[in-house]
């Protein structure tokens, strides 16, 4: 849901920098019109759009997660068979999330939509109306208002008679048009996206737009010079409804004039609007080629539903309150699944959220996950061990300046001390021995005490093997940023190893590795 709000609201901004930069002094105005209209949908719609012959341009990196090396003492649960047991009173709990601030606003935003349209309805009833031409006239008692909406033309009895002409010749143009209907379309996207301050300002523009094309219509049907006198001398305030189109707005008086007296734009000046092509496209190939699950702050924040256990124990209360996140986010959200990783050798289950398209390792099978409060999840486990069998790849999935994944390529990056002549099954469980044991002599231990911290600290460190076997491209994620030096200290120790392999060409590997620091008071 945050990357879907992020991604439309980079594209919107992007929409109204190129309207505002290259479009908006132009006289182009139903253009203008349609370029507004068409870019605030597609900001909407892109991010849902993916186009598979993008993806072939940019080939998919693949990135293998090693099992966790836990430091200090862990608390865990107990695993039965294929059955997890869960302690009952971690299930019912109520967790706070965002996304109930996002609704609760909408509900808002919907009932002061309600009200508005309800008074304006109220409004048309309570008043005579009279046809003209393909409109309703209503005249307002006692009123100066000059406004119109959808068939309706409101027009106050106290303007000046001769004013009124112009007036219903300028409104008409908004019926014939049908205003109305664009800006109820950014009245629904308010309700949806009511915290998104760009949303108001695509209505604000497209409001605009409205009254240059109705002046720019009624001008010619009268003298130019007494249409300027009758803007400059009826300002008056109107009702503040959004989705009207009012005559009289003083903010809108001086523009209005302006964009009348402007020459009109040279056709050549069309081919401006051929920008919206080019950044279509750019936007259908970021959301085709990107995966939300690689995005930074996307990985950072399934970070805090991980947890790891040894088998045949009891959940302590700290894991307890991370497993009712876990539980209540998965959930909460249908797009993204559990893995339940079981490293038989190391007696440890591995627990973790991740987007429901993400590669899973193979031998993983997919279990539905109950509660007792009627909810459920989807959840993948490996209770067969990971198969040894090599995975079926593409030709495009694997260049040669990608990183690979560890479990699709002929022959594994061999850790010094490893036995060459192993199958790449006992290959991989080597390197991880290896790891483990680099990860357990040479960790700094004291560091959280000298950094004062407690309790379980995550750190996730991501690194490549390259083609020469050598340790590159190190990076490091964790809450302290001293744990994110050591993690990338301790991984830049691994000695050079002999490099991964396909057909016998070398290959570069990529792998995160997660370290869980306990730390006891």
């Amino acid at each position: 849901m945050l990357h879907y709000i992020l991604q439309t609201i980079v594209f919107q901004l992007l929409f109204l920098m190129v309207y505002d930069v290259f479009l908006r002094k132009e006289t182009f105005f139903n253009w203008n019109r349609f370029y507004l209209l068409a870019s605030a949908f597609l900001s909407i719609v892109l991010p849902f759009v993916k186009v598979d012959s993008f993806k072939t341009v940019i080939p998919e990196r693949f990135i293998y997660t090693l099992p966790e090396v836990i430091l200090g003492k862990s608390s865990t649960t107990v695993i039965t068979g294929k059955e997890l047991l869960i302690d009952a009173s971690t299930v019912n709990s109520f967790t706070f999330s965002w996304i109930y601030v996002l609704y609760l606003g909408s509900a808002f935003a919907l009932v002061l939509f309600t009200i508005k349209f309800y008074k304006l309805i109220a409004m048309t009833y309570r008043n005579p109306k009279v046809k003209f031409e393909t409109a309703f006239l209503i005249e307002l008692a006692n009123s100066k208002h000059a406004f119109s909406f959808f068939n309706y033309i409101f027009l106050g009895k106290n303007i000046n008679k001769e004013d009124k002409q112009t007036i219903l010749t300028h409104e008409l143009h908004h019926v014939k048009e049908k205003h109305s209907l664009d800006l109820l379309f950014f009245e629904v996207l308010k309700i949806f996206f009511w915290f998104n301050p760009l949303i108001y300002m695509y209505q604000k523009r497209t409001a605009n737009l409205h009254e240059f094309i109705a002046d720019s219509k009624a001008v010619k049907f009268s003298c130019k010079v007494s249409y300027y006198q009758n803007l400059l001398s009826q300002v008056f305030d109107t009702q503040k409804v959004s989705f009207i189109n009012p005559f009289f707005k003083q903010s809108l008086i001086k523009k209005r004039i302006i964009m009348l007296s402007k020459s009109k734009s040279k056709q050549i000046h069309l081919t401006k609007y051929l920008l919206l092509f080019p950044m279509v496209i750019g936007m259908l190939f970021y959301t085709s080629c990107s995966d939300k699950t690689e995005n930074g702050s996307e990985i950072s924040s399934l970070e805090q539903y991980s947890y790891s256990l040894k088998l045949n124990e009891e959940m302590s209360d700290d894991v307890k309150i991370i497993h009712q996140k876990y539980e209540s986010f998965l959930k909460e959200n249908k797009d993204y699944v559990s893995w339940s990783i079981i490293d038989k050798k190391a007696g440890l289950v591995s627990y973790s959220v991740h987007a429901k398209a993400e590669k899973r390792p193979i031998g993983m099978h997919e279990t539905t996950v109950n509660s007792t409060d009627g909810g459920s999840y989807l959840s993948y486990f490996n209770f067969d061990g990971l198969k040894t069998e090599k995975e079926e790849y593409t030709e495009t999935a694997f260049l040669d300046d990608e990183s690979l994944s560890f479990a699709n390529i002929d022959q594994v990056p061999v850790y010094p001390g490893c036995d060459t002549s192993l199958s790449n099954k006992d290959q991989r469980v080597c390197f991880s021995d290896k790891l483990r044991e680099l990860v357990f002599s040479d960790f700094n231990l004291d560091l959280g005490k000298s950094l004062g911290l407690v309790g379980k600290q995550k750190i996730f460190v991501d690194f490549t093997i390259n083609k020469q076997g050598d340790i590159v491209d190190v990076k490091a994620k964790a809450e302290h940023p001293e744990l994110e030096i050591e993690g990338k200290r301790v991984v830049n120790l691994i000695p050079k190893l002999e490099p991964g392999k396909i057909d016998g060409k070398a290959v570069s590997v990529g792998f995160t590795l997660p370290i869980v620091f306990n730390i006891q008071e």
